[in-house]
């Protein structure tokens, strides 16, 4: 059946990302919450609030993290559209920091693909953190009317100017996913996922976190 070619296929993405190789790593498991509110403006235009509750276990050394961050969007063609967002992070135990982002998204079919950058003004940081960030994703509806979907994704990191002087640069980070979600009503929609991140730090275990994500967004 069709789905399941294209079921595949997200399989096959998800299962190429999280080979990322590592000769040691600090694994441990987390749990990711991240609620979202959309508004649409017009037929071509809206805002987005997305805000994250990542928790983490202080014994492994990884703090918790809580962020907000406000999109506007616009769409340029049927394929295409522009967004630009702030986003403020709060690290529990760690550096807080400001972000602002640009990216663009581009769809096709199953085809859920982004491309974007990021300053990041991390408290007390020597200078600027500018990344761009690659993502490769598909999603696939699994009836008629779109209300079970399965959905994959991997993103890459790549470091053009770390926040201290001196710092990591070139791909510091890989993360991949795959879940399922259902469309509750024309305005609510949830998905389960597993999502794997991997921090890597040349010369030193590679930091790997194995996490249950749940993802919900209300539209008016």
């Amino acid at each position: 059946m069709k789905w399941f070619n294209h079921l595949q296929a997200a399989a096959l993405l998800c299962l190429g990302a999280a080979a990322a190789p590592a000769v040691a790593s600090d694994e441990a498991f987390e749990l990711w919450l991240a609620p979202s509110l959309r508004a649409q403006l017009d037929a071509n235009s809206g805002i987005r609030l997305e805000t994250a509750q990542r928790f983490r276990s202080r014994a492994d050394g990884r703090v918790d993290t809580y962020f907000a961050r406000l999109w506007g969007s616009q769409r340029i063609s049927r394929h295409l559209t522009l967004e630009a967002g702030a986003e403020r992070r709060v690290n529990d135990g760690g550096s807080d920091e400001t972000r602002l982002l640009q990216q663009v998204v581009a769809e096709h079919g199953i085809f859920r693909n982004r491309l974007r950058l990021e300053q990041r003004f991390v408290d007390r940081a020597a200078q600027t953190g500018w990344r761009l960030r690659p993502e490769f994703g598909v999603r696939v509806d699994l009836d008629r009317e779109g209300t079970w979907f399965l959905r994959a994704d991997a993103e890459f990191f790549f470091t053009l100017q770390s926040t201290s002087i001196g710092g990591q640069t070139g791909l510091t980070e890989q993360r991949s996913q795959a879940g399922i979600g259902h469309r509750f009503s024309p305005h609510f929609n949830a998905s389960l996922s597993y999502k794997r991140t991997q921090l890597i730090r040349p010369g030193r275990a590679d930091v790997v976190g194995h996490i249950p994500m749940i993802h919900m967004e209300y539209s008016f």
